[in-house]
């Protein structure tokens, strides 16, 4: 289990994180205050989480693996973790790792869809956060979070409310719009006045519900033409509408999604080559490395020795 990719889910968190500062509202959400102790022993090794996870980095600092790809997170860092991110505690700094303080709040997609938050508009189109998980807040932005934050520790502390999750929908709503805020001025991608047309709306909405898709089924299915049928559209109208959106086709996104896992399970599994064709789903070894080589210029063997 230790040396394969590892699926959590609120449940299996909140077994991770038992403890009587860990504050959870049914398989929703949880809120867990994670200091340097045993339980980063969990998330020494690549695990995804299924639904939407945020780190803000109180105290201390680490190296976070996100999608094979390290980033420093310091104090008054946040890290966004999709359903689609691999993410990976790869160090922490040994001489402030009793400083170290991070609050988890993980959230079911369930949960999240349930708040009726313009996800994709908030974030400029959320694929971006693909390539930015890791904002560094200050100043007003930094007081505005850390309000935020002590509020929903609040709320799910308390003894007197009986609607917490409408509470807590409502307000976690608003910190999005406030944190998304933030992200678009800091990756500078769209101006502050920018408000996406009915069909941006639509084509966005698209692009979510194929990445979401390709998450789930990419391990075993890597022709447009599943996808599409799924969508309701030809296979040649999804091609045009992804790479419209995304700049990059449908078949690239599929196959960066099946490249990622493949290189995981090379990277930190002792999985054999056999093994991992059969956990991919490619018919047989010859076709595997054909596929792996023409993305990376590497075979399997050439990537796990490097």
């Amino acid at each position: 289990m230790e040396s394969n990719l590892q699926n959590f889910n609120i449940p299996r968190l909140k077994s991770v994180f038992f403890g009587d500062h860990d504050m959870n509202l049914g398989n929703d959400i949880l809120i867990a205050d994670v200091r340097y102790d045993e339980t980063l022993n969990f998330f020494r090794y690549p695990c995804r989480f299924d639904g939407y996870m945020v780190v803000f980095c109180i105290g201390g600092s680490l190296t976070l693996d996100v999608n094979l790809h390290s980033y420093k997170i310091g104090e008054n860092s946040i890290v966004i973790s999709l359903p689609s991110h691999i993410i990976r505690v790869a160090d922490v700094d040994e001489q402030h790792k009793e400083s170290l303080r991070c609050m988890v709040i993980a959230m079911s997609k369930e949960f999240i869809s349930g708040i009726h938050l313009d996800f994709a508009s908030i974030f400029n189109e959320s694929r971006r956060l693909m390539d930015n998980p890791v904002l560094s807040l200050e100043g007003e932005e930094l007081d505005v979070a850390k309000d935020y934050l002590k509020l929903a520790v609040k709320i799910l502390s308390s003894d007197i409310l009986s609607s917490k999750k409408e509470v807590l929908s409502s307000l976690l709503s608003s910190f999005c719009y406030a944190v998304g805020d933030s992200w678009i001025k800091k990756i500078n991608k769209v101006k502050s006045d920018y408000r996406p047309s009915q069909q941006s709306q639509r084509l966005n909405s698209v692009f979510e519900e194929f990445i979401h898709l390709v998450t789930e089924y990419h391990e075993s299915q890597r022709n447009v033409a599943f996808y599409a049928e799924r969508l309701c559209l030809t296979p040649k109208y999804l091609s045009k509408l992804i790479k419209q959106v995304s700049g990059r086709s449908a078949p690239e996104w599929i196959d960066s999604f099946v490249i990622l896992e493949a290189k995981n399970l090379l990277k930190y599994s002792d999985s054999t080559i056999k093994e991992v064709v059969y956990r991919l789903h490619f018919p047989n070894q010859s076709v595997f490395y054909k596929y792996f080589k023409a993305h990376t210029g590497m075979t399997p063997s050439e990537y796990r020795r490097s």
